[in-house]
């Protein structure tokens, strides 16, 4: 009898496997087998696995990774481990964004009401802050009212009424994907691409979607720092969409410098709004946001059968916005998950920080570079994300950049405000801003925005 199968009578029996000897097996480079892999993520589900010896495996994975077989057995096992939401009876074709991760990426909140406003639906199932990133849920909620915590018929009925929900990981959806989430930020395991191919695609399918839309970041400020990790990390979220039956496509796009301009929860929703009004990202600082989010959302009308190309759905995204039904949706979603929406349309009324200063230029020249991932774990230290699981967040605290990459400054001139409740991180937070700005006396190169488009046929160029 093969070991597997030896294995699977004793699982079958309830005798239980070595969990030493499984992160033994996976330290050494060898595969788990299906048995295996439940084995441990079942235990870990019960907790006759500890937690210590889940983030050893997951150090295990970092280092040595998975196979093609091991990961889609990895990620099928995770989506089982809850339940997978039946959306049929709410017409159209279901379509979703994900974004790896990045600093200032508030891109879903523009994006689902856009999308949202031309008649594809939208469940969304989002994350909090993971390691210097902010979280789409907390954005969502410095909206005073805004619940992102719905059960799966509320789920159901706000797509029905809105066209779009965002929610985050109910303890029905992938419960397993949902414990490892926040084990993997703790234990510096997120930069591994078959344990973040498997949350993303356990998660995303288990909500209920026939379509998904990948942002997949590269550069400083994105998990995946060189351009080579964050195409394979693209080609595999794709490849592995495919191989569970869902539209799948994603694109590769830039974090050397934050997103936009706004880097903090509040802040970012402030950002967001101006967006949708029309009032920010037409030749401004936030029209790299805006570039971003019109092409994702260009994708989305694409693939939601809206659109029968990608540059006809960029202008339909454009349309959105213009016409105001973008804004609109959104404050329909704000109102339909709970959110008070005079927050929202009395952006001037927002609550004050004890603590506003401003970065300043020492030198004339051009801004050549901002430090993405230092600005993000900046924010962190200004209270906008978490360094321990427990951490309160300061809803106000963040970041706005009065210059990007590019722009020509004067000595003196702002670079950035800072915003803070904390009274100890002020001098500290000014030093490390002002280091991650760097000034050249020459414009520096331009950096593309949007880097490639990967599909089932494979990586292109130019997106589209």
């Amino acid at each position: 009898m093969s070991r597997s199968k030896i294995q699977k009578e004793r699982f079958k029996k309830g005798e239980a496997i070595s969990p030493v000897e499984l992160i033994k097996k996976k330290r050494s480079g060898a595969a788990l087998t299906e048995v295996e892999l439940r084995f441990l993520l079942e235990g870990y589900l019960r907790g006759t696995v500890p937690e210590y010896q889940m983030a050893a495996f997951l150090m295990a994975c970092f280092f040595q990774g998975m196979s093609d077989e091991e990961t889609e057995t990895f990620t099928r096992l995770m989506l089982h481990s809850g339940q997978i939401v039946d959306l049929s009876d709410i017409p159209g074709i279901k379509v979703d964004k994900h974004s790896t991760g990045g600093v200032g990426d508030k891109v879903s909140l523009i994006l689902a009401p856009i999308v949202a406003s031309h008649g594809v639906p939208v469940p969304m199932i989002s994350g909090r802050g993971l390691g210097h990133t902010g979280g789409t849920l907390d954005k969502l909620e410095s909206i005073p009212g805004f619940r992102t915590s719905l059960s799966i018929p509320e789920y159901k009925k706000v797509l029905k009424e809105a066209n779009a929900v965002l929610i985050g990981q109910t303890a029905e959806i992938a419960p397993a994907d949902r414990k490892l989430y926040a084990l993997r930020d703790v234990t510096a395991t997120v930069e591994c691409i078959p344990l973040i191919a498997g949350s993303i695609l356990s998660k995303k399918i288990a909500e209920g979607i026939d379509a998904l839309v990948l942002d997949v970041k590269t550069g400083r400020g994105a998990f995946m720092s060189s351009y080579e990790d964050s195409v394979n990390l693209a080609r595999t979220l794709v490849d592995l969409g495919t191989r569970f039956g869902k539209n799948t496509c994603g694109f590769v796009t830039d974090m050397e410098q934050p997103l936009g301009v706004a880097v903090g929860n509040w802040l970012e929703v402030v950002e967001s709004v101006e967006c949708l009004r029309g009032a920010r990202g037409n030749g401004d600082a936030s029209a790299d946001l805006m570039e971003v989010t019109h092409t994702l959302a260009g994708a989305m009308l694409l693939a939601g059968g809206k659109a029968r190309s990608l540059d006809e759905g960029i202008r339909l995204s454009q349309q959105a916005v213009a016409d105001g039904s973008a804004y609109r949706k959104f404050l329909h979603i704000v109102e339909a998950q709970g959110g008070k929406t005079e927050a929202i349309e009395n952006l001037e009324l927002s609550p004050t920080p004890r603590h506003a200063l401003q970065i300043k230029s020492t030198i004339d020249g051009f801004v050549a570079g901002i430090d993405a991932l230092e600005v993000g774990l900046v924010s962190i230290q200004l209270g906008a994300g978490r360094q321990k699981l427990d951490d309160a967040l300061d809803l106000k605290a963040g970041i706005v950049l009065r210059a990007k990459v590019g722009t020509q400054v004067k000595a003196g001139d702002i670079l950035a405000d800072v915003f803070t409740d904390r009274d100890n991180v002020v001098a500290s937070a000014r030093q490390r801003l002002q280091n991650a700005f760097l000034i050249r006396t020459e414009p520096p190169a331009r950096r593309p925005l949007l880097h490639c488009y990967v599909d089932k046929e494979g990586v292109h160029p130019r997106p589209g």
